[in-house]
């Protein structure tokens, strides 16, 4: 139709909350599509405005949660703006933006046997109202309305409220916030909408609020893991590299008397049991798996750089032939997988290595030169 659209698919190396954009020379392109994630927060937020910072806490732990909503547009809408709402933190459980009774795992997210797992499903069926009675907390939400108007519900509701089909809308859940209400974050957005300010720039305020809020949460995380690494004069380039300190809860918990988020968050409440209950979470787990490999792999870069200012021709005059071929071969495997992994390390440091390599095998016989330039069988 004379329509030019570009778009790029995000990779697992992508940031959550960011979005980058295609650039091209090609004056054809008009249309950029922003990752579907990046919904209007304050839209979906809207039906249970009383209660965002109670949801952001049940996010950050991955507790089992269902929004149950007019349409599948609506459930999926308020799904991706729930999941959102942690970043940059990367959601990890799972989540089902449009659940019906036809999924497979229909049968065991409905039994009442066992505790729902953790993910959040979107339905739109009145037969879940009864079938998911008992899932720990549940937002239901009426049509969503322009935002100018306010939702009237402030009160969480009791979960055996919800019995009744026409169940009025409002979230239904026992569970009780760790923190303390944040009455400034209501106040100015309700002044936004008596002000009729644009939705553009409440959804603005919104994700911005959401976002110092989880920083405030993440950094003195982020600041304890950075001291698990080992100092780097710790890193020989003939021993292997040195491995992170094991994650210790309690010296972590010490740390927040000092440097928690009271430095940059004005919330009060009971922030220790919040992250007690966050560490035995799903989103922790994935995140510090994530941390650990980049820390990782930032431990093998320090060393592989190490390695590449070593005089290696000294090295060999002073090493037998057999392990001279040992030392190719291992230079050989650490810089396959350097590439692989796509290692941080500085420029220039791997077509040093790649030098070094070949300056070795040269001074080897031409036996065995021809062995080792050969390429490696699949």
């Amino acid at each position: 139709m004379g329509v030019v659209m570009k778009l790029r698919i995000p990779t697992c190396y992508d940031k959550p909350g960011t979005s980058q954009l295609v650039q091209s020379s090609d004056s054809l392109v008009s249309i950029i599509l922003p990752t579907v994630h990046e919904v209007d927060l304050f839209r979906c937020f809207h039906p249970v405005f009383f209660h965002i910072q109670m949801l952001w806490e049940l996010m950050l732990l991955g507790e089992a949660l269902v929004v149950m909503a007019p349409s599948p547009a609506e459930s999926s809408d308020t799904i991706l703006a729930l999941v959102s709402c942690i970043s940059p933190l990367r959601y990890c459980s799972d989540f089902r933006p449009y659940f019906t009774i036809h999924d497979n795992e229909f049968k065991e997210y409905t039994t009442r046997t066992q505790a729902p797992p953790s993910v959040i499903l979107g339905v739109t069926n009145p037969f879940f109202a009864k079938t998911l009675q008992h899932w720990p907390h549940i937002i239901r939400i009426g049509d969503m309305k322009q935002a100018g108007e306010m939702a009237k519900q402030m009160k969480v509701k009791k979960l055996k409220n919800l019995k009744t089909l026409d169940s009025k809308p409002g979230v239904y859940t026992a569970y009780k916030p760790f923190l303390n209400k944040d009455e400034d974050i209501i106040k100015q957005l309700q002044k936004g909408v008596q002000q009729k300010r644009p939705s553009a720039a409440q959804n603005a305020i919104l994700r911005r609020y959401f976002l110092e809020l989880t920083q405030s949460f993440i950094i003195p995380l982020e600041r304890y893991v950075a001291s698990l690494m080992p100092l780097q004069k710790s890193i020989s380039p003939w021993k292997s590299p040195p491995q992170l300190r094991p994650f210790n809860q309690e010296e972590f918990m010490k740390t927040l008397e000092k440097a928690g988020p009271q430095l940059t968050s004005r919330l009060k409440g009971d922030w220790i049991g919040l992250y007690r209950q966050f560490l035995r979470s799903l989103n922790f787990d994935g995140w510090f798996r994530n941390r650990r490999k980049e820390m990782t792999q930032k431990l093998e870069a320090l060393h592989l750089e190490a390695l590449c200012e070593e005089d290696l021709q000294l090295w060999i005059q002073k090493h037998t032939e057999v392990e001279t071929v040992d030392l190719v071969l291992k230079l050989k495997e650490k810089l396959t997988q350097a590439e692989k992994d796509q290692l941080p390390v500085k420029p220039g440091t791997l077509p040093k290595l790649q030098a070094h390599i070949e300056s070795i095998i040269l001074s080897l016989p031409e036996d065995l030169q021809g062995i080792l330039h050969k390429p490696p069988s699949p």
